[in-house]
């Protein structure tokens, strides 16, 4: 290679990658975010995104496409049906990612903070899958708070109260197990800007 050659990017997606996005257009082509119109995919697409320019490999720019197939879209059978077509890593990481794969799906706090205290002892790769997730989650939450103000939080099964308690848990997890995160400035931000900045222990004792 020459001096002036462009360099490869990192990683090279191959024809799993590309099956992956098919299998999740199978999943999701009929599904919507949450109390709009918008087609899932463009979450997935954007994770995705989000995990490659984190320096994500191959194997959890697949898990980001998929990460919501099973807890959405059928379960452990999902599950068993990405590691047969993509992997055991692959489906450990969507494995770490779901909130659950039970339906009915059990109740909200109990169930967020069971999924705060896995990603204490998850391995970085699922913590960046999670970031970008998140990330895009919030993206969306700080684009329609701004247009619709405190009634968006009438289309979530939990409240303000209960996402500002989320999203902060979120960030502290993220914070000491992936501070050097290209996406953890932002995150870090959109936090303070939707649910307010945390008064420091000396603000709150004057």
């Amino acid at each position: 290679m020459t001096d002036d050659a462009e360099p490869l990017p990192h990683p090279v997606l191959g024809d799993r990658f590309t099956d992956a996005f098919a299998y999740a257009v199978h999943l999701h082509a009929r599904q919507a975010r949450k109390g709009t119109a918008i087609s899932y995919m463009t979450h997935l697409m954007t994770v995705c995104s989000l995990v490659l320019e984190d320096g994500g490999d191959e194997d959890q720019a697949v898990a980001a496409l998929l990460h919501d197939g099973p807890e959405d879209q059928g379960g452990r059978a999902v599950l068993d049906e990405i590691r047969r077509r993509f992997g055991g890593e692959v489906a450990a990481l969507v494995d770490g990612l779901s909130d659950t794969l039970v339906d009915p799906k059990p109740e909200w706090q109990p169930r967020k903070e069971a999924y705060l205290a896995r990603l204490e002892d998850e391995p970085t790769s699922v913590l960046r899958v999670s970031l970008a997730d998140k990330l895009h989650n919030l993206r969306s939450v700080a684009v329609d708070h701004a247009a619709l103000g405190e009634s968006l939080w009438d289309r979530f099964n939990a409240g303000r109260e209960h996402q500002d308690w989320y999203y902060r848990g979120l960030l502290d997890v993220f914070e000491r197990r992936l501070p050097d995160s290209r996406n953890l400035p932002e995150f870090r931000r959109l936090v303070g800007e939707v649910f307010g900045r945390e008064e420091s222990d000396d603000q709150r004792t004057r």
